[in-house]
């Protein structure tokens, strides 16, 4: 006969000690902490994780799935960029024409690479009164893996971007992209004969972040472009990269790929050695 549960509850011995902060042993590194938000020098109870530290993953994990399913609000991204006078386009992908759209495109990458055929037709015909398209660059704005990431990283990173820009280029109305792979970008810069597209994207959220922005940058886009073709810049948020200081790199780096005609690995990000000089300029007077 089995015993019944209270008895073994009975005869377990079970420490009541409250446990408070000072349960917790602490990591050498904690200090590090102070650093980064990333998940070092968490410390221990015993065998185990401390309490908070457990509530916190909890959180972190939360808040990555709401990153990924939460959709964008593109009507509320469409105004933000409206009224700062940038003209806007919204597309989808593939992936959005089928019937469990964000879970098609979390399993099928490729259908978000592909532009739907219905957005090509109607931008064209939307378009056919002008003779031909042609543009130095353009956006794209894609959701990707975090909506939280482009809800509030994209519209304080163009207000940024606007005062480092050449004025003299022509700048193609910006394409807002649901269900989007960075891909997805080449297509979009094919349709409008644009000489570079510049891709904003939510980056797959992670336990330490999960509005984190990234940028990739394609010089003469067309569908088939490998990703060594590109050049990325990662980590725009608040807790990493600032708006400006990514808007600095990029404006950086779109100067020098309309130089070189290139973008991608024979593209090497130098814009930190500009920054360091006009540093080293404050500190020389």
């Amino acid at each position: 006969m089995a015993t019944p549960i209270n008895n073994l509850m009975n005869q377990t011995s079970v420490n009541k000690d409250v446990i408070t902060d000072q349960s917790v042993t602490t990591n050498d590194w904690q200090d590090w902490r102070a650093l980064t938000q990333a998940r070092i020098a968490i410390g221990r109870v015993g065998a185990a994780l401390p309490t908070q530290e457990v509530l916190n993953f909890g959180l972190a994990h939360a808040q990555a799935c709401d990153a990924i399913h939460t959709p964008l609000d593109v009507d509320l991204l469409t105004h933000q960029l409206e009224q700062r006078n940038w003209q806007v386009e919204r597309v989808h992908s593939q992936a959005a024409t089928q019937g469990d759209s964000r879970e098609t495109y979390l399993r099928r990458p490729d259908l978000g690479r592909q532009l739907a055929l219905e957005c090509k037709e109607t931008f064209l015909q939307k378009h056919s009164h002008q003779a031909s398209l042609a543009y130095d660059l353009v956006f794209m704005v894609g959701d990707g893996l975090s909506s939280l990431a482009v809800q509030t990283q994209v519209v304080p990173l163009l207000d940024a971007l606007k005062t480092f820009l050449n004025p003299n280029l022509a700048i193609a109305p910006i394409f807002i992209a649901q269900q989007a792979r960075v891909a997805l970008g080449d297509a979009v810069g094919e349709l409008v004969n644009a000489k570079m597209v510049v891709v904003f994207i939510g980056e797959r959220p992670g336990l330490s972040a999960a509005d984190s922005l990234g940028i990739y940058m394609t010089y003469a886009p067309k569908i088939g472009k490998k990703d060594a073709e590109r050049n990325c810049i990662s980590n725009i948020r608040p807790g990493g990269l600032s708006s400006r200081a990514a808007a600095f790199k990029l404006n950086w780096l779109i100067e020098q790929a309309f130089e070189r005609q290139v973008t991608g690995v024979n593209l090497k990000d130098e814009s930190d050695n500009l920054l360091k000089i006009a540093e080293m300029s404050k500190v020389i007077g």
